[in-house]
């Protein structure tokens, strides 16, 4: 497959994964009539994070850890696409999640840093219980 457009992220910026990709092709669902009983439009990519010459080590571990609920048994990542007529179409638009998902899994995620309530807030937090509270006490039967 030629040259795919893939969305710049420095994790993987200038690697071309395609050779490491096992491309099927199979009969596809959908649109396209009786054309769509002769074809193999639907594409099936197939890659093995561990075993690909294109990633480090860490990488592997990160896509293995991030990616656990899509590998297979065996290991591997499967993306399907047949929303296309065309088995080309398809291919690229596979490749497309490809690398969708591989920047996604790769790219580190902000560590959330717990902060403090400002004194404002805690202060229009106590005074909007307070007057919850006196509405309350005002709902009450008066006592004799």
């Amino acid at each position: 497959m030629g040259k795919t457009k893939q969305t710049e992220n420095p994790a993987i910026a200038g690697r071309d994964f395609s050779d490491e990709w096992i491309i099927t092709a199979s009969r596809s669902h959908g649109p396209g009539g009786q054309h769509v009983n002769k074809v193999n439009t639907k594409i099936e990519l197939r890659f093995h994070p561990s075993s690909s010459q294109l990633l480090t080590e860490a990488e592997k571990e990160w896509l293995a850890n991030s990616l656990k609920k899509k590998l297979t048994d065996e290991g591997f990542l499967i993306i399907t696409s047949q929303s296309e007529r065309s088995q080309l179409k398809n291919k690229q638009a596979a490749a497309e999640k490809f690398y969708k998902i591989i920047n996604r899994a790769l790219t580190k995620r902000k560590v959330r840093k717990p902060t403090k309530r400002t004194v404002k807030s805690t202060e229009k937090r106590l005074t909007g219980k307070k007057l919850r509270a006196d509405k309350k006490v005002l709902r009450k039967k008066p006592e004799w």
